[in-house]
């Protein structure tokens, strides 16, 4: 794989996979308020010419330590990301099904953001 710098666009709401100075790959999140803190994965994409080289794990990785750095739960609702979960249940704690729930609200009422 190719050297892969992650950056945390925060005022986007974005992960983003640079190489060689181009964003190969993102990942769409926003952080949900109430009921509590979480973080809330809703895409996660990869650029054709880039795809199959573990950029899209790696920022899935990357959105569950940011999760953790900053105390929240993970409410995943990118297809991807909860496969990714699934699959690393070291890494990545069961979602509260109430943070879901109130995750799917937030982005219900938030159309077009996403």
């Amino acid at each position: 794989m190719t050297d892969i710098e992650i950056r945390d666009d925060r005022a986007a709401g974005r992960l983003e996979a640079v190489a060689a100075g181009e964003v190969v790959g993102r990942a769409e999140y926003f952080f949900l308020d109430a009921p509590e803190r979480a973080l809330v994965p809703v895409h996660t994409i990869v650029e054709p010419a880039h795809e199959g080289q573990g950029i899209a794990g790696s920022l899935t990785r990357e959105l569950y330590d940011l999760a953790r750095r900053e105390g929240a739960p993970v409410a995943p609702l990118c297809p991807y990301v909860v496969k990714w979960a699934e699959r690393h249940p070291d890494e990545a704690p069961a979602a509260d099904p109430e943070l879901l729930r109130a995750a799917k609200e937030w982005l219900v009422a938030h159309p077009g953001l996403f």
